[in-house]
């Protein structure tokens, strides 16, 4: 039987809320991406090319610190990696993460949340970062419902 994690990363809570029913969806455990430093809001502002968010999405080589390793993967077969799109990608975050486990032969299924982009060339950019693991296409979920969440499941998982 197949076991699958649910790792994500939210800065504002939509993401959170998004990976806590995709978890009970799929039936899977739940990890949250948490930064060693946690975001402010001022580190958040897109509009100031000062924050933190908008230095570290302008630097390809920014892996801030999480928190929390990754946990054994060994005993997942997919991996449903969640976070918000931050200039048309992932945030850098999740590249620490990724560089942090093994996700060799690991099913990865992203998802996420955005204000108004779709998954763009984010797959792309989080490749490298975990070269060995089986990257499918994934989605934005925005707004989610149960129904959504379960043919997002069956499409991608198990």
């Amino acid at each position: 039987m197949s076991k699958a994690l649910v790792a994500y990363f939210s800065a504002s809570g939509a993401t959170r809320t998004l990976a806590k029913e995709l978890a009970k969806a799929a039936n899977a455990d739940l990890f949250e991406i948490e930064p060693e430093q946690p975001y402010t809001a001022a580190d958040l502002d897109w509009t100031s090319k000062n924050s933190r968010s908008t230095l570290e999405m302008n630097d390809p080589n920014s892996r801030p610190a999480i928190a929390h390793a990754c946990p054994d993967l060994a005993a997942y077969d997919t991996v449903y990696m969640g976070f918000p799109i931050w200039w048309y990608v992932a945030p850098t975050i999740v590249n620490t993460f990724l560089e942090s486990g093994d996700f060799a032969g690991k099913r990865v299924v992203p998802f996420a949340t955005s204000g108004g982009s779709g998954m763009g060339k984010t797959v792309a950019a989080l490749k490298p970062s975990a070269p060995t693991a089986d990257f499918t296409a994934g989605e934005v979920l925005n707004g989610a419902n149960a129904a959504k969440l379960a043919k997002f499941v069956e499409k991608y998982g198990k």
